[in-house]
């Protein structure tokens, strides 16, 4: 039996962001007698997912990061990658438009399939200085990275447009943020053991999942849900993940006295569980590309309260109520309680799968793709 054909990955950190999981999901159901997935990241600190990709049969390689002061070190680090590693035959690359000096690279030494993947429409209504600046640096890559690019991938069509440009459009190839919807299936029985576990029964609980970080919007989270709570002290919020902005976040939750009332819940492997056991998903994000989490809350059967600085192509169930961010943190909260007294919760298994989102019809997809990819 040949050996599997080996797709490089691109990333900052093998984290439980959205893209990072969306990979995952597809590296636990691809066929790895046939494709294995290796990862190139641009931090030195270990990820969440690192030991279960190495317990997967991943290699992960470790480049300086892909800033400036350290855009030399990076290029040098990764020509000297590719004198010792020439097995790749394809690259995906899921950094957007960093993804750059690796392509570049990848087409001097003759690799033949260089997929570039847009996971976000980055967009802000107010930017700081300092978002303008960036904008200028990821503007330029982004038209950079396109001419070394062989296949645009998408998970959402102003993602695409963001990365490709509206012309490319035609070129676009949509790989669904699928996810594990059996894994996600509500039912009472599973909620009620999952709230008992989690201290939450009686509660009307609303999650949230994201990094804490200015596009997942917290700080407006905890007005929307001070209002909430005001008016339902018996409500809890749930939030998951970890990022740069937490402390000012838990701060902001200390100054208008919710510690008792919000909790942390870090980096976990149990989301299912979590969005099973809430009432409303809280997704106020200031943009999104196609998110995961928002996938796998529709999985789980959840009301989901979301932006309308989201694409609307996620909408999958009839779950979802889009809401402006120019109201207030009043009336956010409003929508968010008409479901404090319950709702017809479903499960929405058969809905996923058919919209296209289940992981398992989506790896086998991508499995074909990355082999006949190396077999041109």
């Amino acid at each position: 039996m040949s050996d599997p054909i080996r797709i490089l990955n691109l990333f900052t950190i093998m984290n439980r962001g959205g893209a990072e999981t969306m990979v995952m999901n597809y590296y636990r159901n691809i066929d790895r007698s046939r494709v294995q997935f290796d990862f190139l990241v641009t931090r030195e600190e270990r990820g969440a997912y690192d030991d279960e990709i190495e317990a997967l049969g991943g290699k992960i390689y470790r480049m300086p990061p892909v800033l400036p002061g350290y855009f030399k070190k990076h290029k040098d680090a990764v020509a000297c990658f590719f004198d010792e590693h020439n097995e790749y035959s394809i690259i995906h690359s899921h950094m957007s438009e960093l993804g750059y000096f690796v392509f570049r690279e990848a087409k001097k030494r003759g690799v033949k399939c260089t997929v570039c993947h847009a996971h976000n429409a980055p967009h802000f209504k107010d930017e700081t200085i300092v978002e303008k600046l960036k904008d200028v640096v990821r503007n330029y890559f982004k038209h950079r990275i396109r001419s070394c690019t062989d296949h645009k991938f998408i998970c959402g069509v102003e993602a695409g447009e963001w990365l490709f440009g509206k012309k490319s459009k035609a070129d676009f190839v949509m790989m669904n943020n699928a996810v594990d919807a059996q894994k996600f299936a509500w039912s009472r029985e599973k909620a009620e053991k999952i709230k008992a576990n989690l201290d939450l029964e009686g509660k009307f609980v609303v999650c949230h999942v994201g990094r804490f970080n200015t596009q997942k919007n917290h700080s407006f989270i905890i007005e929307i849900f001070k209002n909430i709570h005001d008016i339902n002290p018996n409500s809890c919020l749930l939030l998951v993940g970890a990022g740069e902005l937490e402390e000012r976040v838990r701060l902001q939750v200390k100054s208008l006295g919710l510690q008792d009332s919000v909790r942390f819940m870090g980096l976990r492997d149990d989301v299912n569980e979590i969005m099973i056991a809430s009432d409303v998903f809280l997704f106020p994000s200031l943009y999104e590309g196609l998110p995961v989490t928002l996938v796998e809350a529709q999985s789980s059967g959840i009301k989901c309260v979301i932006s309308d600085s989201i694409p609307r192509d996620c909408i999958i169930t009839e779950n979802i109520d889009v809401i402006s961010l120019g109201i207030s943190a009043q009336e956010w909260a409003q929508s968010v309680l008409k479901y404090a007294n319950g709702y017809e919760r479903k499960d929405t298994f058969k809905e996923i799968a058919t919209a296209g989102f289940d992981i398992k019809e989506n790896a086998k997809w991508l499995e074909e793709f990355y082999i006949n990819e190396h077999n041109k």
